[in-house]
């Protein structure tokens, strides 16, 4: 199915980045000399959505003012007086993407991830796998072995074909979550106004057996730490 927008989460500060973000939010970190969002940017246009939509609240003139340059896609901005956090951003950015054709369904990227591509294209992957009529939430997962950066503790089992997130009584899991989805606007009715997590959704689309995933055959890097941007400058390739 042909998804036709994408949304990049951008509103966080990056607080386990440390002083990196005392001046800089996360999302502008360089890697390799470039922004993290626009890595994330080249991917979205790569696929081809040029109407992405993006939350800002953490030094988010900074961010506009960095994707004001380019000139392959068209932003939308959804501000936030106060970070709403993953969940909570995607609601309030709702109309948004529905009046840019997400009414079937719609990317949502952290502002952060990056990935290789060996073979077919990620985004590509997730969206010839989408169906809207039995997935509420699909998930871009990578195992282990394939994970770099900040990653001593997966968050998610395969089981019987179905995901299941990590209980607070394990102590790791075999795979990642790469903070890049396919989710569809049914999954945030009767969802609370303000903040709160899109892993409340994912354990709602877990529990109506509507969760679904794809796991991803390249590099996966989780830039959550200093440490973990360095290894990235060293072993990123796109």
């Amino acid at each position: 199915m042909l998804i036709k927008t994408a949304m990049i989460l951008a509103a966080g500060r990056g607080v386990r980045m440390r002083e990196l973000t005392d001046e800089t939010p996360k999302p502008l970190l360089k890697v390799q000399g470039r922004e993290m969002i626009n890595h994330i940017t080249d991917h979205i246009v790569s696929y081809g959505i040029h109407n992405i939509v993006v939350n800002t609240c953490y030094k988010g003139e900074q961010i506009k003012e960095v994707l004001s340059k380019r000139k392959d896609a068209l932003f939308s901005f959804s501000d936030e007086k106060t970070a709403l956090e993953t969940g909570g951003g995607v609601k309030k950015a709702l109309p948004l993407l529905l009046d840019k054709g997400g009414e079937n369904g719609f990317f949502v990227l952290n502002g952060d991830p990056l990935w290789s591509e060996p073979n077919e294209a990620l985004m590509k992957t997730m969206a010839d796998a989408w169906d809207p009529n039995t997935m509420d939430i699909l998930l871009a997962i990578a195992p282990m072995s394939a994970s770099r950066g900040d990653t001593q503790k997966g968050n998610y089992f395969i089981e019987n074909g179905k995901l299941r997130r990590i209980r607070s009584d394990e102590q790791t899991a075999p795979y990642f979550f790469m903070s890049v989805q396919i989710m569809h606007p049914r999954i945030f009715e009767n969802t609370p106004a303000g903040p709160f997590s899109s892993r409340d959704l994912y354990d709602i689309a877990q529990s109506k057996g509507k969760l679904a995933h794809i796991i991803h055959d390249g590099i996966w890097f989780n830039l959550n730490t200093p440490e973990a941007l360095i290894i990235a400058e060293e072993q990123y390739h796109s």
